[in-house]
């Protein structure tokens, strides 16, 4: 049984980023809510409380037992973790004495703490705190300090239980991931032996337990996660898993064929399916942007449905669901408000009556991203920029046409080809740790928007009266937020030129500047 650190959620917005933290350093680790304990066997060798936007003076904050925890496991408190352990074992939070938000400098009090091994006796780390640890639970003592907290880290004694009120998940505290790995590898002894090459061989060997001879059908879209989802099936099953590959006619320019021909080259059994028809009909006339993802997804639930009918005995539906997918959607205050709908295979497993199996449910994105090199698949597909499910329905505002596809199609595929063929030396969007070998690697998602206006232009001594295209080029590390690329000059330059002299309906090209939030990604 894989080893891990348990980590419970208070509702903290950078709750994700203590997993993250830990997986980089080859930990296993699950988020659970604070109100969902799940059953602590042997192989958790720890357990984080998380952050909190509640105080725990308030009526009605988060409350957990850790009876059974406390004294017997190693246990982190971070932030409010820190206050709820101190509030609920004889010490004292206070709303009054200091508040710090932002950067500020801690002092290790104790450097022979376990948790600051190797950490420099002043650093910098990150705060974000209105209460204050005003008195130390029963048997604790300090073991770091900053000019403003004093209580800003400690230990009880007698047992492995220590407390932070900085966040040493997030960026800004500089010596984070030194401490963490303190606490996880050394506290917990983890043997972080937990790599993309341990997942494959375990995840292979339970999918054959888990399937046996049954047969599977799996969607493909192109994207990272189903193909990576794939990939560990056919290597756990088989002949067994069936993938269908569906042309919606909203894809990009010679999008189908091409990975089509890639998928096949790698051994998948795959079946295509040219259905742009169908979705273009049910998108005739239709221009609100909540309207269109919904025909779109419907449209695929019907073609998927009509071709997986074919396949005899089918009896599980996989999915490249990841791990934030289901963070979200347990989360302490359930999933949050919707913005948009998002994957078009929703309603899939009710309808065709299958069971869900979900080979990737347990990992980030980026651990995706590893995992699918280990397995061998082509970078061009490992690096590939997410793309929407409702993939270009939803970069073309208003109504979708055969003629507007035609036009996005071509100035899309001008940007894209110039994003790849544009050396720089920046770091890679996939592998922060590596260097990109061209804009694209760089960038975490890249498209084209055509808007529903025209205007005025000027194209051989004559008026023209033709479209806009928008770009966009986004920075992130989840989607979650993101922030706009600041592309070189002469690199915008050129693709405006070549998009308005070589895409007929265009005379006009806009770059997007805005960020998420207060905008989405994708403009509808």
């Amino acid at each position: 049984m894989q080893e891990m650190i348990l980590i419970l959620d208070f509702g903290s917005q950078v709750t994700q980023l203590i997993g993250r933290r830990l997986r980089e350093l080859n930990v296993y680790c699950e988020i659970h809510p604070y109100n969902k304990i799940p059953d602590i066997g042997p192989n958790v060798k720890g357990v984080i409380l998380s952050g909190s936007p509640f105080s725990v003076r308030d009526e009605k904050a988060p409350y957990v037992n850790l009876e059974g925890i406390k004294g017997r496991l190693p246990l982190l408190g971070i932030c409010y973790g820190a206050q709820f352990i101190s509030h609920h074992y004889g010490g004292e939070v206070n709303g009054s004495i200091a508040r710090e938000y932002g950067r500020a400098m801690l002092t290790v009090v104790d450097e022979q703490s376990p948790l600051f091994k190797g950490v420099s006796k002043t650093s910098q780390v990150w705060m974000s705190h209105g209460d204050t640890i005003a008195k130390l639970p029963e048997r604790a003592r300090i073991i770091a300090s900053t000019d403003d907290v004093e209580n800003a880290a400690y230990k009880i004694e007698g047992e492995d239980t220590y407390a932070v009120q900085f966040h040493p998940e997030v960026y800004h505290t500089k010596e984070g991931p030194q401490i963490l790995s303190n606490f996880a590898l050394g506290i917990c002894g983890c043997k972080g032996d937990w790599t993309p090459d341990s997942f494959i061989d375990n995840t292979v060997a339970s999918l054959r337990k888990q399937l046996g001879d049954d047969k599977v059908i799996l969607g493909l879209s192109g994207g990272v996660d189903s193909t990576v989802a794939a990939v560990l099936l056919n290597k756990a099953i088989g002949q067994h898993l069936t993938c269908i590959f569906v042309d919606n006619g909203l894809l990009r320019k010679n999008e189908f064929e091409d990975v089509l021909d890639s998928y096949k080259e790698m051994g998948l059994n795959v079946i295509g399916v040219h259905s742009g028809h169908l979705f273009l009909e049910k998108l005739k006339g239709v221009t609100d942007p909540e309207a269109k993802r919904k025909a779109i997804g419907s449209t695929f639930i019907e073609v998927f449905d009509a071709e997986a009918q074919k396949i005899e005995g089918a009896r599980w539906l996989a999915q490249g669901t990841i791990y934030p997918d289901v963070i979200e959607s347990v989360s302490v205050n359930g999933p949050s408000c919707k913005i948009k709908s998002h994957h078009n295979v929703g309603g899939l497993p009710e309808k065709m009556n299958l069971k869900i199996v979900e080979p990737l449910r347990s990992l980030f994105k980026d651990e995706v991203r590893r995992v699918g090199r280990a397995l061998g698949i082509k970078r061009e597909l490992i690096g590939r920029h997410p793309f929407p499910g409702p993939s270009l329905g939803i970069r073309i505002l208003g109504e979708v046409t055969e003629e507007k596809l035609a036009i996005l199609r071509e100035a899309d595929d001008i940007f894209i080809k110039g994003l790849r063929n544009w050396p720089c030396d920046l770091p890679s969007a996939s592998y922060p740790n590596e260097m990109a070998d061209n804009l694209y690697d760089s960038i975490w998602q890249a498209g084209t928007i055509l808007l529903p206006v025209k205007s005025v232009g000027v194209m051989g001594d004559e008026r023209s009266y033709e479209y806009t295209i928008a770009l966009r080029a986004v920075i992130s590390t989840d989607g979650m937020t993101a922030d706009w690329v600041h592309l070189p000059y002469d690199f915008m330059a050129k693709v405006s030129n070549d998009i308005i002299n070589k895409v007929k309906g265009v005379n006009r090209v806009c770059y997007d500047i805005s960020s998420k939030p207060p905008a989405t990604i994708e403009w509808e």
